[in-house]
């Protein structure tokens, strides 16, 4: 895991405005997907510049204006009831609808979202792979349908998104659980019972969604049989820990020579969502019915083990009263594999879902103590209180990944 070129434990400030040296060497130790390196590259080559200003609604007014002018190649429209969405840690959100005439020349309303980065989020993820991921699972499971998209910034001040707004909650209105982004979120018997079986459903049809033969534009498609997948995310957490951590790590060094010295083959390739876990689904509270799965822009192609093994985590679902673990807090974890295998005639590899279990906890790491540390300290988000909040779970993650890494599953 160690580079001299990277000045190893030294100098950590340097990271506030690397050297064109410095990134470039990163990149070629940690090679990984095209359009990852790409947005990886962007934050980094960006990263000297001014701290987050929150742009006034007015100033997005305008520039919306001007880049549905162009998509639409028309200005007969108008934007109205612009407001912010609040939530989310990394991403910014802005609510708007668009009167316009569909073509037959009728009156068309539509509620839509803007989503976009802050001057650097806790995830450099890319808003063209999600627009991607979108169109693929449309009539799959429920998702926003993306309208529009500026992948490299050209009409807003980071790369966006423009999808449909869908009504729902993401908890009952009765539970107090659940407050920071979703995680621990307690359901209750009524929701769990008609929530559960949609949840394995959707996982199951996004893991069997076909990608073989497909074409994409900016999403990669490992081959079976390969190591890619694995070392495509192992190489993207281990760039992402060189480029923003502020201090060495024995237990990330150890962690990151037993990943690379682990790489499981992939046996089944498939749609992975990434961050399949309550707080990013919306759901009619009254009927219970799941509207729409949102924020997949951890989402890839690649190996299912990564998400089974990221919404089994301790701290992604809840435990009741009688200390029962329940995944997604919706279904008893010595349930859930057996239940998922059932819903998706997919098999479920221990020793795979350790590996992912273990590159999981590894991720969460850099995001909190390099990513989230990095990001306040430079003052680059809108969520920069919330950011050193969750430094919180470095310890609790800590512990987890020592236990994995001693050989026990969690």
């Amino acid at each position: 895991m160690s580079n001299p070129d990277l000045t190893w434990g030294v100098n950590f400030d340097q990271r506030d405005n690397p050297s064109p040296h410095f990134i470039e060497t990163v990149r070629e130790q940690y090679p990984t997907e095209q359009e990852v390196d790409s947005m990886l590259t962007r934050k980094m080559n960006r990263r000297h510049g001014p701290s987050y200003r929150r742009p006034e609604l007015s100033e997005m007014g305008k520039l919306l204006e001007q880049f549905l002018s162009h998509e639409l190649d028309t200005t007969e429209f108008e934007i109205r009831d612009m407001h912010w969405f609040t939530g989310g840690v990394s991403k910014i959100q802005i609510g708007f609808t668009l009167d316009r005439k569909d073509p037959a020349g009728n009156p068309q309303s539509d509620r839509l979202v803007v989503r976009m980065d802050p001057s650097e989020g806790s995830n450099a993820t890319s808003r063209a792979r999600e627009h991607e991921l979108l169109t693929l699972m449309d009539h799959v499971i429920p998702v926003p349908k993306p309208y529009f998209l500026d992948s490299d910034a050209t009409w807003f001040p980071e790369p966006a998104l423009i999808y449909e707004f869908v009504q729902g909650v993401t908890k009952p209105r009765a539970t107090g659980t659940g407050s920071i982004s979703g995680l621990g979120t307690d359901f209750g018997p009524h929701h769990r019972e008609i929530l559960a079986p949609q949840y394995l459903d959707h996982l199951s049809k996004i893991h069997n969604a076909p990608v073989s033969g497909r074409s994409f534009q900016h999403l990669q498609v490992p081959r079976t049989g390969s190591t890619e997948a694995a070392e495509w995310m192992v190489n993207h957490a281990l760039r992402c820990w060189e480029e923003d951590r502020g201090e060495d790590s024995p237990l990330m060094e150890v962690a990151a020579n037993w990943l690379t010295a682990n790489l499981p083959e992939l046996d089944v390739v498939g749609v992975v969502h990434g961050d399949f876990r309550s707080g990013n689904f919306l759901f009619d509270e009254e009927s219970g019915q799941i509207q729409a799965w949102l924020d997949w822009e951890r989402g890839l192609i690649g190996d299912r083990h990564r998400d089974l093994a990221w919404i089994t985590l301790p701290t992604m679902g809840h435990y009741d009263a009688d200390g029962r673990y329940y995944v997604c807090g919706l279904i008893p974890l010595d349930e859930f594999f057996e239940r998922y295998s059932e819903a998706s005639s997919l098999s479920v590899d221990p020793e795979r879902l350790r590996f992912y279990q273990i590159l999981n906890c590894f991720t969460i790491i850099v995001s909190t103590m390099a990513s989230s540390y990095r990001i306040a300290r430079l003052g680059k988000s809108h969520q920069d209180i919330l950011l050193t909040r969750v430094e919180g779970l470095v310890p609790v993650i800590s512990r987890q990944l020592v236990t994995l890494l001693g050989g026990k599953n969690s």
